[in-house]
C-alpha cells in the first residue's frame, strides 16, 4: 500500500493550471483571476457629496444653532451625473445629492436634515467643519493601485470592484468541468422504483455537488451498466467536454469492477490500495491527457476521497494553492479508535466555545453509513501511527463546507 500523502504527490505532479482565457466579467464569476487588476484612475474620480443636502462654505454657517439658525440663499441644485462646471461664492448654497460633484468654493456639505429643507432659502440650524460629508478623490482606491490580485476567485465583491475601476473583461483561469460518473448494476435514478437489490444512486449527486463546492463545473453522467465496452466507450465520449472525470465504484477487487477492468493499463491510469479509512482502493492517471480519478463506491469513501485527492488537484487546475479543507486544532470530548498503519478519516461534530475548539466522533462511522456523513460537520484526522486517543488529546480536524 501506498501512504495518502505519496498518492496525492502523484495526483498533484500529474495535472496543470487550466489555459488563462478572456471573459466577459459576468461570465467570469467563480473562476481565479490570472492577472492583477489595476485602477486606471482613482476612485471615486472626484470630490462628491455624501449625502442628499446641501453645499456651503464651512465659514458661513459656523455660528449655526438650533435657537439661531442661519440663511442662505439657494441657487441651484448639483444631481449625480452633473457634468456642468459650476462653483459657489461664499454666502450662497446649493442643493446637491449624494455621489454629486462638489463644486468649486464649497468645502462642506449639509444632510437636509439639519435644515428646513427650503427651496429659495435654507435655514441652518447645526455647524459642520469643512470637509462635512465629503467624499474625496481617491479616498477609496488611488490610481495604480492593485484591486484585486492575481490567484483570487471573483465573488460578488470583487466582480463589482472590477466593473467600479472601468474593466468589462478579465483574464481567468476557467472552472475546471468535471464528469461525474457512478456505476454499477444496482443503481437507479432518485424517483424510480425499486426492484429487490438496487438503490437509488447518490453518489453522483453527491460528488457533482461537491465539484461546485470545489470551484468546478460538475456534469453528472447518467449511470451505465456494467459492461466492460460500454463504460470504456461512455468514459472516451466525455473526454470533448471534461477537464477532469472523476468515477465512482468498481475499483476493488470484486469480480464486476468494471472501472479497474476498463482502465488498467489504459493512459496512465493505475490502480492502488492506500493506507487510509475509508477510502482504501483508490485510482488515478491521465486518458488522452485527461486526469481521471477513480473513487470507491461506498458513499463515505467516496466524498472522503474527493476531499483529499480531488479537491486540491480542481485547486491546482485553477491555479490556486492544492490546500486541503480548512483544518483546525481541537480537543476531543471523547475517546476514538483507529486502525493501526492506517490514516483514520472519522466523521464527527465541531464546535466552538470560549475561545476553543471541541469535537465529537459520531456513533457509526461505516464507510457506506451516508446518514452520519449528512450531519457531521467535519472530518477528525487520526495519524497512522496511532491506534488509541484519550478524551481531552488534540486532533486536527478538517473542516467539511457548510
Amino acid at each position: 500500500m501506498r501512504s495518502v500523502d505519496e498518492h496525492l504527490t502523484e495526483i498533484l505532479g500529474s495535472v496543470a493550471a487550466l489555459p488563462p482565457l478572456d471573459m466577459a466579467l459576468l461570465e467570469a464569476q467563480g473562476t481565479v483571476l490570472a492577472e492583477p487588476v489595476s485602477a486606471q484612475a482613482p476612485l471615486p474620480p472626484f470630490d462628491n457629496s455624501a449625502m442628499d443636502g446641501y453645499v456651503v462654505v464651512a465659514a458661513d454657517i459656523a455660528a449655526a444653532s438650533e435657537t439661531s439658525p442661519v440663511t442662505l440663499p439657494v441657487v441651484g441644485d448639483i444631481v449625480a451625473g452633473d457634468t456642468g462646471v459650476s462653483a459657489i461664492a461664499p454666502g450662497l448654497t446649493a442643493r446637491i445629492m449624494t455621489g454629486a460633484p462638489m463644486p468649486a468654493g464649497a468645502d462642506a456639505v449639509i444632510p437636509v436634515e439639519w435644515t428646513d429643507g427650503g427651496n429659495a432659502t435654507v435655514r441652518v440650524s447645526r455647524s459642520a467643519p469643512a470637509g462635512n460629508y465629503i467624499r474625496r478623490a481617491g479616498e477609496d482606491v488611488r490610481a495604480g493601485q492593485v484591486v484585486v490580485a492575481a490567484g483570487t476567485r471573483l465573488g460578488a465583491p470583487q466582480i463589482g470592484m472590477i466593473a467600479a475601476v472601468g474593466r468589462a473583461r478579465v483574464t481567468v483561469r476557467p472552472r475546471p468541468r468535471v464528469v461525474v460518473v457512478a456505476t454499477g448494476d444496482e443503481l437507479r435514478e432518485p424517483g424510480s422504483p425499486l426492484g429487490h437489490g438496487q438503490i437509488w444512486e447518490s453518489n453522483g449527486y453527491m460528488l457533482t455537488a461537491a465539484v461546485v463546492e470545489a470551484g468546478g463545473v460538475g456534469f453528472r453522467q447518467a449511470t451505465v451498466e456494467d459492461e466492460p465496452g460500454k463504460v470504456l466507450e461512455m468514459l472516451e465520449d466525455q473526454l470533448v467536454r471534461a477537464d477532469a472525470i472523476v468515477t465512482t465504484g468498481g475499483v476493488s477487487m470484486g469480480t464486476k469492477d468494471v472501472v479497474k477492468e476498463v482502465l488498467t493499463g489504459t493512459g496512465t491510469v493505475n490502480f492502488h490500495k492506500v493506507r487510509m479509512r475509508p477510502g482504501k482502493p483508490q485510482g488515478f492517471g491521465l486518458l488522452e491527457g485527461t486526469p481521471v480519478f477513480t473513487l470507491p463506491g461506498n458513499p463515505v469513501s467516496a466524498y472522503v476521497s474527493f476531499q483529499v485527492f480531488v479537491r486540491p488537484a480542481l485547486r491546482a487546475m485553477q491555479g490556486l494553492e492544492p490546500d486541503p479543507l480548512p483544518m483546525v486544532s481541537a480537543v476531543l470530548a471523547e475517546e476514538v479508535a483507529s486502525p493501526a498503519g492506517l490514516r483514520h478519516f472519522l466523521r464527527g461534530n465541531l464546535s466552538f466555545d470560549r475561545g476553543t475548539y471541541t469535537v465529537t466522533a459520531a456513533e457509526v462511522q461505516g464507510s457506506h453509513q451516508l446518514g452520519s456523513l449528512a450531519t457531521a460537520n467535519s472530518l477528525i484526522q487520526v495519524p497512522e501511527d496511532i491506534e488509541t486517543l484519550p478524551a481531552g488529546s488534540r486532533v486536527d480536524v478538517m473542516r467539511l463546507p457548510s
